[in-house]
């Protein structure tokens, strides 16, 4: 697999720091690019990290191809895409948390206003409830 020392060269200096990611033994030095002889660089490199040459030209060829920054982008939208998800989970449970307690105090309202409808409220579906359950349990 060869890579395009042109390329490469336009683009050495931001993709220095990848590299250097890649293989955090490396100096600036290391890196310098004389001459504008890629191969000097890929020697020192397979010399400081025993890293083979084909390795090392795939991984510059993936850097000058934008095939690096594709999967760190498709990894940032993957990432927002979880947090943006995330917010709208916690968002709409406490939107279920705030209904569920104004349904709550409404029914409480109701119970300390109106205490003779409530238990009578109460008794009836009680009642209904209990037929039910009797006509079922029967029927089988």
């Amino acid at each position: 697999m060869a890579i395009n020392a042109q390329e490469l060269q336009g683009q050495w200096n931001q993709l220095k720091g990848k590299v250097k990611e890649k293989w955090g033994q490396l100096t600036d030095d290391d890196l310098n690019i004389s001459g504008g002889n890629i191969d000097q660089v890929v020697g020192k490199i397979q010399q400081k990290t025993g890293e083979g040459r084909e390795a090392i030209e795939k991984f510059f060829t993936s850097l000058t191809s934008g095939g690096g920054s594709a999967i760190s982008g498709a990894a940032e939208k993957a990432r927002d895409f979880a947090a943006n998800t995330g917010e709208r989970l916690r968002d709409s449970y406490g939107q279920a948390g705030d209904y569920a307690r104004e349904r709550y105090e409404m029914a409480e309202d109701l119970v300390r206003h109106r205490p003779a409808q409530s238990v009578a409220a109460a008794f009836g579906i009680g009642l209904a409830v209990g037929l039910v359950v009797g006509v079922a349990i029967r029927s089988r």
